[in-house]
């Protein structure tokens, strides 16, 4: 029963609106990297088939809502390593090894947890996770 609770049948959750136009505000983002056609929120974005984790983020100002799946790893970890100001909405998922890593203590990222939990695109219910900021900024 307590699987239900922390488990999706869904990784690409559309980033609210209002949260975006909050942060494009303050970022002026340039790139999309983890979007589709239907949800897209820079004009320049990347969709699946094209793959934003073998795109070039340097220089950029990145937005970047992953897959929650098994891959968000890797995404946080291209954000990490990039030559860009990314800024990533992803769970709050502070006992992984991928947060201690890339983003927990270090002196390039910034963090924000979020207040309560996120209504994704046009879902009736809230996540079932609660979800984080997480901003890298170069080296």
């Amino acid at each position: 029963m307590n699987n239900v609770l922390f488990k999706s049948n869904k990784d690409d959750w559309e980033t609210p609106q209002e949260l975006f136009d909050k942060l494009n505000k303050e970022f002026e983002f340039t790139v999309d990297v983890a979007s589709s056609d239907n949800n897209y929120k820079c004009e320049k974005h990347y969709t699946k088939e094209m793959d934003g984790l073998k795109q070039n983020w340097d220089n950029e100002v990145v937005w970047c809502n992953p897959p929650y799946g098994r891959q968000i790893e890797e995404w946080v970890k291209k954000a990490f390593f990039s030559n860009a100001i990314t800024v990533m909405l992803i769970p709050a998922r502070t006992d992984t090894k991928w947060f201690h890593k890339y983003i927990y203590k270090r002196d390039s990222v910034k963090i924000e947890f979020l207040k309560g939990r996120l209504k994704f695109g046009n879902a009736k219910n809230s996540a079932p996770f609660p979800s984080m900021i997480v901003v890298f900024y170069p080296f």
